[in-house]
C-alpha cells in the first residue's frame, strides 16, 4: 500500500511539474520603439540645507507599450558629482543599465538631494537621463540649497547661547532637541533670519533673558518646523515652540510663527507683537500664564484649543488684530479666537490672578459658534473691554461690548484657509471704516496707512 501511495505521490508531483513549465510565460525584453513617458517632467525639490537630506520624492516611468522591454541606461547627467541621488527599481546609484519595464506598466525613480557641507545659497539643478534607441529623453531635477548653522542638544551639549548673541540671515539656523538662551542675555535675531527646528524640538528664553525679533516688512524672521515642503505649511505640531520663563522679555516684530504644539508660551513674560503672523499649533499660538502683552497688527488662525490662551489672569491690550480660527484638523478641539481665565494649575496647584484685558479695533472670528470664551473665578478681578471689535459669538457669550462692536458680521477674509492664508477683508467688508481712531497714527501690518476711521483688524 506505501508503494503505490509513494508512486502515486511521484507521479503526481512530475505531472504538477510539468503543468507549471507548459504553462509558464517566458518573457523576453525587446528595445523601446516607442519613446517613455513621465509623471512628470520637472521635480521641483523644495529649499533645502547643507548636510541634510530632502524629503523623497517620485518619478513614475510608464511603459505604454504593447511589449516588454529593455532600458539601456538611466543615469544622473552630473554623474557621482550630483548633489542628487536615485533609486531606480530598489537600487540606489547615479547610473543604471538595463532596466527591465513590463508592458503597459510602470516604474519608480526616487529622488532626493543631499547637499554638502557649507554649500552657498544657489540652485541645484541636474538631470535625470534615460537613454532607448527611441530617443534621448530626461526629467530635470531643480532646487534651492541654502548654507546653515546647527545647533544640536546631545547628552554631552545642554546646546545653550550663554553669551549675548545675534543672528543675521546669511545662514538657516537649525534647532535640533532644545536651545536655551542662558539666564539675563539677549538674542537678537535679524531681518530675513530663518529658524527652522527638528521634529520634538524648540527653544528656551531663561528668567531674565530678552528675545528680540527684528524682522521688517518683506524679511520677516520666520519660525517652522524643518520640514520646508509647502504641505508642511499647514500640519500643526512640526515642533514644540518657543518658551519664556518668569521675567523674560520678548520684543518681536515682523515674525511669522507657525507649524507647532504652543507657538509662545509665555509665564510672567513681558512682550511687545507688532505686525506678525502665528498661525497652524495643534494647541495655542499664545499660550499666556500671568503675563503682560501688548499687541498690534497681529494676525492669527487655525489653532486647535485659541489662537490666544490667557490663564492665571495678567494685562493685555490687542490692537488692530485680526484673531481668525478656522480649526479643521479635530473637530473636538474648541478651535477659539481667545480663551482667558483668572486659573491655572500649576501641576497640582491651582494659582490665580487678576486678568484685565483690552481689545480694540480687532476682529475675533471663525468656524465655531462662539470665538472668544471667559471663565471668570469668585474673588479674582476680571476687567475686558471691547472697543469698536467684530466678533462672533453665541446666543448667551458671557461677556458684552461697546456699542460700536459689530456682532457676528462675516468679515468676508479673502482667504481663510492656511494653503493660501490672506486674512485681508474683500471691499464689502462690514469691518471697513468701522474702527475707532483712538490708536492712530500706524500703518497697517503690510505697510498701508490707515484712513479715518480706520477698518477693523489687521489690514486696512
Amino acid at each position: 500500500m506505501n508503494k503505490k501511495f509513494n508512486l502515486l505521490l511521484g507521479l503526481s508531483f512530475w505531472i504538477l511539474l510539468t503543468a507549471i513549465a507548459c504553462s509558464r510565460d517566458d518573457i523576453s525584453f525587446d528595445s523601446p520603439s516607442q519613446l517613455l513617458r513621465f509623471s512628470t517632467d520637472t521635480v521641483f525639490c523644495d529649499t533645502v540645507y547643507n548636510q541634510m537630506r530632502s524629503e523623497t520624492y517620485a518619478v513614475k516611468v510608464y511603459n505604454n507599450e504593447d511589449k516588454d522591454v529593455m532600458i539601456p541606461k538611466i543615469s544622473l547627467e552630473s554623474g557621482s558629482a550630483s548633489l542628487y541621488r536615485i533609486n531606480v527599481d530598489g537600487k540606489a546609484g547615479t547610473e543604471f543599465t538595463n532596466v527591465p519595464l513590463r508592458r503597459k506598466d510602470s516604474l519608480y525613480v526616487f529622488v532626493e538631494i543631499a547637499p554638502v557641507a557649507n554649500a552657498p545659497e544657489a540652485i541645484a539643478e541636474d538631470r535625470v537621463l534615460f537613454q532607448t534607441p527611441a530617443g534621448s529623453q530626461h526629467v530635470t531635477l531643480f532646487s534651492v540649497v541654502q548654507d546653515a548653522e546647527y545647533y544640536i542638544q546631545t547628552d554631552t551639549n545642554p546646546n545653550v547661547l550663554s553669551d549675548n548673541t545675534t543672528w543675521t540671515n546669511n545662514k538657516a539656523k537649525i534647532i535640533f532637541g532644545k536651545l536655551t538662551l542662558a539666564e539675563g542675555k539677549t538674542l537678537d535675531i535679524q531681518p530675513g533670519t530663518k529658524v527652522y527646528f527638528r521634529k520634538n524640538s524648540g527653544m528656551q528664553i531663561s528668567k531674565n533673558s530678552t528675545l528680540n525679533v527684528n524682522g521688517s516688512l518683506g524679511k520677516d524672521v520666520i519660525f517652522r518646523g524643518d520640514r520646508s515642503d509647502t504641505k508642511y505649511d499647514t500640519i500643526p505640531k512640526n515642533w514644540n515652540g518657543i518658551y519664556f520663563e518668569p521675567n523674560a522679555k520678548l520684543s518681536m516684530n515682523y515674525a511669522k510663527v507657525f507649524g507647532g504644539t504652543r507657538g509662545l508660551e509665555m509665564t510672567q513674560t513681558v512682550a511687545n507683537i507688532s505686525n506678525s503672523i502665528i498661525h497652524t499649533h495643534q494647541e495655542y499660538g499664545i499660550f499666556a500664564v500671568n503675563s503682560t502683552i501688548t499687541a498690534k497688527n497681529l494676525v492669527m488662525n487655525n489653532c486647535g484649543e485659541a489662537d490666544l490662551g490667557i490663564f492665571k489672569g495678567g494685562t493685555y491690550t490687542i490692537t488692530h488684530s485680526t484673531l481668525a480660527n478656522y480649526w479643521q484638523m479635530n473637530g473636538a478641539m474648541p478651535g477659539l479666537g481667545i480663551y482667558a481665565t483668572n486659573e491655572y494649575v500649576n501641576r497640582t496647584t491651582t494659582e490665580q490672578g487678576a486678568l484685565n484685558l483690552n481689545i480694540r479695533n480687532t476682529i475675533v472670528y471663525g468656524e465655531k459658534d462662539n470665538s472668544i470664551q471667559f471663565k471668570a473665578t469668585t474673588g479674582q478681578t476680571f476687567s475686558y473691554t471691547f472697543q469698536n471689535c467684530l466678533v462672533k459669538q453665541g446666543a448667551n457669550p458671557g461677556y458684552t461690548m461697546d456699542g460700536a462692536s459689530l456682532k457676528n458680521q462675516d468679515p468676508q477674509f479673502e482667504n481663510y484657509f492656511t494653503q493660501k492664508m490672506n486674512l485681508r477683508v474683500k471691499a464689502a467688508s462690514p469691518a471697513k471704516g468701522k474702527g475707532s481712531t483712538i490708536t492712530l497714527p500706524f500703518n497697517d501690518i503690510v505697510g498701508n496707512p490707515r484712513s479715518n476711521p480706520p477698518t477693523i483688524g489687521a489690514y486696512q
